[in-house]
């Protein structure tokens, strides 16, 4: 076998190790690496040569998510029309990758000391800038910071997650709840 075909059937193989994981884990947070293996359909060994324990398969997780939610940036196009609808097509297009953002949203450790991901820095800077752009256009409330607004929207998404995962919230209703919660706080009110 050449090199190249190996190294891409790992590729995909990570790829699908990762996902399973991911499923599996935005559900269950607390399951082991034999549950892990598992739901991959492979053995802890095939396991342990993708990923060298917990702690490197949370990391491989937050790349992963980290890439799906710059992705969903990009699709929600936050720099056109009103950042309000901005806002609710970035929570459409993030629904995918919520539970494991939510799941991620728990990992401490992932937010600690210098081992940060510089991604989550990048993609807080992009909604916090949406935040901003609608503060300026007179759209949001200027006395909560783009930066609370980009945490509560997290907080929301996580939450939105979890509502749907536990069977206590539709999945038709996520992409609504959210902005609606989020927004019906944000939105500047016409002084009386």
């Amino acid at each position: 076998m050449s090199h190249m075909v190996y190294a891409r059937l790992m590729a995909v193989d990570l790829d699908h190790v990762l996902r399973s994981a991911a499923a599996l884990l935005t559900h269950k947070s607390t399951a082991t690496m034999d549950e892990v293996a598992k739901a991959a359909g492979i053995s802890r060994a095939t396991l342990h040569r993708h990923v060298a324990g917990r702690d490197a398969l949370v990391r491989a997780l937050e790349t992963l998510c980290i890439a799906e939610c710059q992705a969903a940036l990009d699709a929600a196009r936050l720099d056109e029309g009103a950042a309000s609808e901005a806002v609710r097509r970035l929570v459409g297009a993030v629904e995918p990758a919520a539970g494991l953002l939510a799941f991620l949203y728990t990992e401490n450790q992932l937010f600690e000391g210098e081992e940060q991901n510089a991604g989550w820095t990048l993609i807080d800077d992009r909604i916090s800038a949406l935040f901003r752009r609608g503060q300026l256009s007179g759209e949001f409330r200027i006395d909560l910071t783009p930066a609370w607004l980009t945490e509560a929207l997290y907080g929301l998404i996580a939450s939105g997650a979890w509502m749907v995962q536990s069977g206590k919230g539709a999945p038709k209703d996520f992409q609504h709840m959210i902005v609606e919660l989020l927004l019906g706080g944000a939105l500047r009110r016409e002084e009386s």
